[in-house]
């Protein structure tokens, strides 16, 4: 049957079926349920939706288990019904099909999650969870796999490898999703993904879901230029609308039909739809192909080459990007001072807190990124005016949490643009510890994400790998927490924050020596150049404060001294006199000190900073 297939598709299209969840939801199946699971509960209602297209003509029939993996199934508690779902899933769409003369296709989607290098799982991880899965479908009986909607081609790869391991044989139709400029969701336009696809071993490439049909032939009609591979297409029912509440997709089935002809003639072989397509549009379609294979062939591939994979150029060296980057590079201590951004528009503090800061010989600023997830002014709008106003370099905070891949990318090339080059980058904090709980949240990576972003942007590369011209030149600093409770998992993420490209890492405030001093040993095999967190605290409620809801380690020592403080200002002092024991301290197991100014109070930073000589903050 898969050799009858490949040899098909080089003589005419064939027509795919159209939606399964737009059905399900149609029938009454709410959006928060597992379907996929329905191939074991309602396991007609999924028979029912596979006669539809099969009565409309489909001669391709996808599995209903495109999320059928054990990280999605594990949002419901169903994990350990990966191999069931999957067997079920394959063995329904045989049984519907017995009568007619079609193909069964597994479907494989993403799982969901963020795999390295943009997140925690790893590629290992993502292989096994794809193979479990390849392997029930190959079991049930599938025709051919499906990988569809892959946004990332890291993860479409470990897809296609899971798919080698289990020594399939059988048709593997390698689709990606795509944006309304032809690019995946990681920014891999045709002359990046096509190659790798081919090179990975598929024998249909293609494209389905997140556009209509008008950009994905825009798309099909590039890549028909890069392979002589067949093609696959299929496109959403168009954009989807609100209307009452509910997404609805308004491309006619007629619309589709005529869009079914010209993907046809731009080569495609399978052709189909994704989301908002029906059995009426499927129906049309096959109409529009038949009418289309009686007036003549398709387009055959001109292959006119395909792009030489994308090369980085060298980043600056370390000393050559900043002020900062050159401290860190001779081994000199680097001292900093924290301005909070401002909740209003007003920031003549903050720029007379840094012409102070500057004027005592403080190295930088560093500029958190509305912490504690506070709705304030732009931390890169107030880095750019310190710099520009003060002439004292900034260091950034940028965070993961308000920001999808994207973004991230579009700030980050307009920080360097405008001469932003030191961040630290940060996962940051979830909304619902802020002033907005009902807040969203984006969290499209985590920190060690983050950090392959930039790293690659230091190289003139995107997030997909495509040259951007110049690098940006970023001093590319992380977070370090010795205090957690977990350490291990703090050592992990902190070896892998560095072998992504951490230069250097600021530490949460210390007031236990012990603890970092354990935290630097536990990471000699990695050891980046270490700024460490001092705070002066101010009261002991602050103290409090730090300890149970910050979770940052603060001995009962500490405590009892504040508490021990007849009066705010005595309590002031004893806070300074603490900041300035931990900074003298920590200062040979360090290359830094990054100072808290706690409520605007940038003399108490100044004052902390004089524990290491009278004649600058640096001094030894």
């Amino acid at each position: 049957m898969a050799a009858d297939l490949l040899a098909r598709i080089k003589q005419s299209a064939v027509l795919c079926d159209g939606a399964m969840g737009t059905l399900l939801y149609a029938k009454g199946i709410f959006i928060n349920r597992s379907y996929d699971e329905l191939n074991l509960s309602q396991p007609e209602l999924i028979r029912s939706v596979h006669h539809d297209y099969l009565q409309a003509g489909a001669e391709i029939i996808e599995t209903n288990t495109f999320g059928a993996n054990s990280f999605r199934l594990a949002r419901h508690s169903l994990a350990d019904k990966a191999r069931d779902i999957n067997v079920a899933g394959a063995r329904l769409a045989h049984e519907t099909a017995k009568s007619f003369d079609v193909w069964v296709a597994g479907s494989v989607g993403p799982l969901g999650t963020r795999i390295e290098p943009l997140g925690k799982t790893s590629f290992e991880e993502a292989r096994e969870a794809f193979r479990q899965q390849i392997a029930a479908l190959v079991e049930g009986g599938v025709d051919l796999l499906i990988l569809e909607t892959f946004g990332y081609l890291e993860e479409i790869h470990q897809a296609m490898l899971a798919a080698h391991d289990v020594n399939v044989k059988l048709p593997l139709v390698a689709q990606v999703t795509i944006d309304e400029d032809g690019n995946c969701l990681d920014g891999s336009d045709p002359g990046t993904f096509v190659p790798k696809l081919m090179e990975w071993g598929a024998d249909v490439i293609g494209c389905n879901c997140s556009v209509g049909p008008v950009a994905m032939l825009d798309v099909i009609e590039r890549v028909r230029t890069l392979t002589s591979l067949p093609l696959s297409a299929q496109p959403n029912a168009g954009i989807p609308r609100s209307v009452d509440g509910r997404n609805i997709y308004l491309c006619s089935p007629e619309y589709m039909a005529s869009y079914a002809r010209k993907f046809v003639a731009a080569g495609a072989r399978i052709v189909g739809g994704c989301c908002g397509t029906t059995p009426e549009h499927i129906r049309v379609m096959k109409a529009a192909l038949r009418v289309g294979e009686a007036r003549g062939k398709v387009a055959s591939a001109r292959v006119v080459g395909a792009a030489a994979a994308p090369k980085a150029i060298p980043a600056l060296r370390l000393e050559e990007r900043s002020p900062l980057g050159a401290k860190l590079a001779r081994g000199e201590f680097v001292t900093m001072v924290e301005i909070v951004p401002p909740k209003g528009i007003d920031i003549n503090k903050e720029i007379e807190g840094a012409r102070f800061l500057k004027s005592v010989g403080v190295d930088g600023v560093n500029i958190p990124d509305s912490p504690r997830a506070s709705a304030r002014i732009s931390n890169q709008a107030l880095s750019l005016l310190i710099q520009q106003e003060v002439g004292m370099q900034a260091i950034l905070h940028y965070t993961c949490r308000d920001r999808n891949v994207l973004c991230i990318q579009s700030d980050l090339l307009g920080a360097a643009a405008v001469g932003i080059r030191n961040l630290i980058c940060i996962t940051g904090d979830p909304p619902k510890m802020g002033n907005y709980p009902d807040a969203t949240a984006v969290f499209d990576v985590d920190a060690i994400g983050l950090v392959n972003i930039v790293h690659n942007l230091n190289l003139g590369l995107d997030i997909g790998g495509n040259p951007i011209g110049t690098g940006t030149g970023f001093v590319l600093g992380v977070g370090a927490n010795p205090g957690l409770t977990d350490l291990d998992e703090e050592i992990r993420r902190f070896e892998y924050k560095v072998e992504a490209g951490a230069e250097y890492a600021v530490t949460q405030p210390v007031f236990d020596i012990n603890l970092l001093e354990t935290f630097l040993g536990r990471i000699e095999h990695c050891r980046v150049p270490v700024v460490a967190g001092i705070w002066p605290l101010v009261s002991v409620r602050n103290a409090e404060f730090m300890k149970n809801e910050l979770r940052v380690s603060v001995p009962d020592s500490i405590l009892q001294r504040m508490a021990a403080a007849q009066n705010p200002e005595a309590a002031r002092a004893e806070g300074v006199a603490i900041a300035r024991e931990m900074l003298t301290s920590v200062r040979q197991m360090v290359q830094g000190a990054q100072i808290s100014a706690p409520q605007g109070r940038y003399n108490l930073a100044v004052d902390v900073l004089e524990a290491l000589g009278t004649n600058s903050p640096a001094s030894v």
